[in-house]
This record gives structure tokens, sequence and C-alpha cells, in this order.
């Protein structure tokens, strides 16, 4: 199998770090694919019509796009379903993923907007919702969701990683004031050999 992408998008850090837990991370490999708001990746859009990545192509030739329907297909392939389980039940650790989704989502686009336009151009009420997205969905994650994150799953997977998509990308944000249960899960998730094997450059 192949995986389009660049580790420090959140997004195929996911698939990676899934497929450290599922165990079949030796059977994928990463080809190295930027992308650019203001310009199309070409050969990517010949394997995706959407042009982001990450995009996977099966060993069958088959071609998957999006994060969580790679990650789907990776606890697949690995018989690993109870990774796509959780504490909570299915649609509870889908929703746990979807809320880390939403996070990235935001944070990229708030990335995407403040280092990529013109500083004259930002448009700062749009900056302030993104932020407010992201801060709103992390107190909801301090709150409302330790036990779901205590086991390894697609959903704590993917909180861990755009935890650490924030700390690369936003750390004059310091997510982790007021929020001591989620530092906690971070740290220690932090420490998997997963989360080791996939980290982030430091400078």
């Amino acid at each position: 199998m192949k995986i389009h992408g660049d580790m420090i998008s959140p997004y195929v850090r996911m698939c990676f770090v899934a497929a450290h837990e599922a165990g079949i991370v030796d059977q994928i490999e990463l080809i190295a694919t930027e992308v650019a708001i203001a310009e199309e990746n070409t050969q990517l859009a010949l394997l995706s019509p959407i042009a982001q990545i990450p995009v996977l192509e099966t060993a069958e030739g088959a071609v998957l796009h999006d994060s969580r329907v790679i990650v789907e297909y990776i606890c697949h392939m690995a018989g690993r379903t109870q990774m796509t389980e959780g504490v909570g039940g299915r649609f509870r650790t889908l929703t746990l993923q979807a809320i880390a989704q939403g996070i990235a989502d935001a944070a990229v686009a708030h990335r995407n907007e403040s280092a990529q336009r013109p500083m004259e151009l930002h448009w700062r009420r749009w900056l302030d919702r993104l932020r407010q997205r992201v801060e709103r969905a992390l107190d909801a994650l301090e709150a409302q969701w330790h036990a779901d994150l205590a086991n390894v799953n697609i959903g704590s997977i993917s909180v861990a990683v755009v935890l650490s998509y924030l700390d690369f990308r936003f750390s004059i944000w310091n997510w982790r004031t007021a929020r001591p249960r989620l530092a906690a899960f971070h740290a220690e998730f932090s420490a998997r050999p997963s989360m080791r094997a996939t980290a982030l450059p430091t400078a």
C-alpha cells in the first residue's frame, strides 16, 4: 500500500499512527507529497479528484481518500476493528474522531489564512472564529471525553495527533491551560511508539 502525503499534515499522521497501532505500518509506503492552497498538485489530482492529502493506493490498485476512510480501511485490513469501537461504542468513538477532525480542519484553515495569505488580506473575524472553534472543542474534550480517551482507538489517536499539531503550529495558544486531564492524556499517548515513530520536527 502507498499513502501520498506529508507527515506534518495531521490527517496523514493520523493514518500512520493508526497503522502503527494496528501493526501493519510495514505494509505502507509514504510517498512524499506536498499540496498548496494556491496551486493544484496535478499528479495528486490524477489519483483523487479532491487532490488533498492523504490518498491511499491499495495493493489491488484501488484509491481511497479522506483520512477517516483510510484509517477505517487500515483497521479493517489489520483485523483490528476494536480500534473503531472504543469504550462508548462505535458511534461515540466516531464522534470523538469527528471532534478531532474538526479541530484539525479549523487549525489548518487558520494556518492557511494566517501564514499563506499576505497580512493585509487576513480576515481577522474568520481567524477569530476558527480559534474559538478550536478552544470550544478542546474544552469539550476536557470536560466530557476523558473516559473515551483512556484506550487506544481511532478517536484517541486523532485527538493525540491534533494536539501535537497544535503544539507544532500554534504553541502560542497554550492549549494545556486549564485542561489538565487533556494535557495528561497527551503526555501519556505521546510516549507511545506509534507517536514517537511519526514525531513532528522540533525545529
